[in-house]
């Protein structure tokens, strides 16, 4: 395990402009029409602002705007317009030349403090080896979901539970990368923006969606190989549904809470494919 980032963030000679060149394996959808993964988005906007502001993260939302297709490249334009002694406010605008695809306020820094609590507990789990891989609903298509490892502890995973709905809309999935990067906030984001997975569990349909937002509030991190993401489905009405997921290292420090508004899809069956 290394500090390597999970995608291909690129510094230029402004501090304050990074760019991302898109590949398919930071992207989703099926061959041909593959666009930016979400969670990509907000992680690479995390990244940018850490390494700019020279401070970690503490909270970040994205408003996701566009889709940005392979094989553009994104610009990342970090704005610092509030820098205080231990927080500094800070914005960033991803864009494809004219055309803003997401946008991300965040909030970084840190302070003394010898305090550190935490009364959310881990939800009782199996080990990560103990657990059925969980597969993507499209299979290995060579995209951003290929290169992330999954195990389900409670619930399913895409199309796994069709006709058989979770009634507290709730899954519990051990994830990681396959290439062990660290696990930092980027990585963290990349995972939070898995919520849409828990809307096919939920309602037990091949259902998913298209994330509006990612929201991710950074509470500590600690080495970890594998994470505990637990996904809480809150409801699904007039076409969106929304959700939250807390992030747990292995030994059940809470890393990290997320929440997520997304536009509910229902699917095709794989036998209607």
């Amino acid at each position: 395990m290394d500090d390597r980032l999970f995608f291909d963030l690129r510094a230029t000679h402004n501090p304050h402009r990074w760019y991302l060149p898109l590949s398919p394996q930071v992207c989703v959808g099926p061959p041909g029409s593959m666009f930016m993964f979400g969670g990509v988005g907000l992680a690479s906007a995390i990244a940018a602002m850490e390494r700019t502001c020279e401070r970690p993260v503490i909270w970040a939302t994205a408003q996701y705007l566009s889709y940005a297709k392979p094989p553009s490249v994104v610009d990342l334009d970090v704005w610092t317009p509030a820098v205080g002694k231990h927080v500094t406010q800070a914005r960033v605008i991803g864009h494809v030349d004219d055309r803003e695809i997401f946008t991300v306020n965040a909030a970084l820094g840190s302070r003394e403090s010898e305090i550190s609590e935490q009364w959310l507990a881990m939800p009782d789990a199996p080990r990560p080896q103990d657990c059925e891989a969980g597969e993507h609903w499209r299979g290995d298509d060579g995209g951003l979901h290929s290169r992330m490892e999954v195990r389900l502890a409670k619930g399913g995973f895409g199309a796994e539970r069709i006709g058989n709905p979770e009634v507290d809309g709730r899954s519990l999935l051990w994830m990681r990368p396959r290439e062990r990067y660290a696990i930092d906030a980027p990585m963290l984001a990349v995972m939070a923006d898995h919520v849409p997975s828990g809307i096919g569990n939920a309602l037990g349909k091949n259902a998913g969606g298209n994330s509006l937002d990612n929201t991710l509030r950074v509470r500590r991190i600690v080495p970890t190989e594998w994470v505990l993401c637990d996904i809480r489905i809150h409801g699904v009405h007039g076409g969106f549904g929304h959700g939250a997921m807390y992030l747990f290292a292995q030994d059940g420090e809470l890393m990290a809470t997320a929440s997520q508004s997304v536009i509910v899809r229902v699917r095709e069956t794989p036998q209607d494919r």
